[in-house]
């Protein structure tokens, strides 16, 4: 069987529509980046998170690679 993917936010946001519809108040990531709760409750809910549209994983990968270019070329 092939794996499907989803879209990680359409999967919380329909969550937290079926929250908000049962009369509650769900907050995501109410004291930092909302990506860890959100994937979080994706396990919780049997999907494994794809780390491909993070950013958090993208500007890590970014700075990782401006920080070898100057040690390796001298670039800024």
């Amino acid at each position: 069987m092939d794996e499907e993917s989803y879209n990680p936010w359409t999967v919380v946001h329909l969550v937290f529509e079926h929250l908000a519809d049962a009369g509650l108040h769900p907050v995501l990531g109410a004291t930092g980046h909302p990506g860890e709760p959100a994937a979080e409750l994706l396990r919780c809910l049997g999907i494994r998170p794809d780390p491909q549209g993070d950013q958090r994983l993208a500007g890590q990968k970014e700075a990782k690679l401006a920080e070898l270019r100057e040690a390796f070329f001298g670039e800024s």
